[in-house]
């Protein structure tokens, strides 16, 4: 196991081999807190030959500084192509996705990208960075529910509806939750949260401008939202390739006017 990470220490090794439970044949973290340290051939030996890579959270925009269009990030796409298993927490989890929020401006709050999808802390990137096939057109968000970020991700997936007329996807991480994926794209989800599946409509937000609300509303059908909810042994009721609920699991429509999100439970 090789954690990466742009900030902080090495607390994760002693997690992993004493708390986890489970065998960890060797662990080791690499911080990556320099542009320059993207090159050194001794870290991208160690890359290209984990056999699992955690990325760990802090700051996402040091990741994209530190990391992006550098041989790391190369190394890092070499080991998802060979089927590397590949997860993050917080700010590792949320450059894990082909659309992404980048934080280079900094954070920014529900409220604020609702006011202004563009707003400069609305800083979003696509296909540049880590590239898992499973996440195209996926933006991820973490700390969904204690930070209240629902409406945040309307604001990001509105950006890339509109920027790049695609139909973007979303999923959404409440804290000690964990979204599971395998290969074939089958979702498990474990912990004491819920994770959030969100599907754009084909059609584009009705006002996303600079300096002015979102409206996102499409008669209050803009997002389709399914909730699956985590347990100890993990739920599966999701998969990423056909970004459909595989058993009965709570939806909602999510929508956005002037600025304002709506929910509307299906169930």
């Amino acid at each position: 196991m090789l954690i990466l990470r742009a900030s902080g220490k090495d607390g994760y090794n002693e997690y992993l081999y004493k708390t986890l439970g489970e065998s960890v044949n060797s662990v080791e973290t690499i911080l990556l807190d320099k542009r320059e340290l993207a090159n050194n051939t001794d870290i991208l030996r160690k890359i290209r030959q984990a056999e699992a890579i955690f990325l760990a959270g802090g700051d996402q925009g040091n990741y994209v500084n530190f990391w992006q269009g550098t041989p790391v990030a190369d190394a890092l796409n070499e080991r998802i192509r060979e089927g590397a298993v590949m997860g993050g927490t917080s700010a590792g989890c949320g450059i894990l996705g082909q659309t992404y929020f980048s934080a280079l401006e900094g954070s920014v709050t529900s409220e604020e990208a609702l006011a202004n999808p563009y707003n400069k802390r609305v800083a979003m990137r696509r296909n540049d960075f880590l590239k898992q096939p499973l996440l195209v057109n996926t933006i991820t968000d973490m700390h969904y529910s204690t930070r209240n970020r629902q409406g945040r991700h309307l604001a990001f997936m509105a950006r890339a509806a509109t920027d790049w007329a695609i139909q973007p996807r979303g999923i959404g991480v409440d804290e000690k939750t964990a979204v599971c994926v395998t290969p074939d794209g089958n979702v498990s989800v474990f912990g004491q949260g819920n994770a959030y599946f969100l599907q754009a409509t084909k059609k584009k937000p009705e006002l996303c401008k600079q300096n002015q609300p979102l409206t996102w509303h499409r008669k209050g059908k803009a997002v389709h939202v399914t909730i699956i909810a985590g347990s100890v042994e993990g739920i599966t009721g999701f998969n990423l390739t056909s970004f459909q609920s595989i058993t009965q699991a709570k939806s909602e429509y999510w929508s956005v006017d002037s600025g304002v999100l709506a929910r509307v439970d299906l169930r």
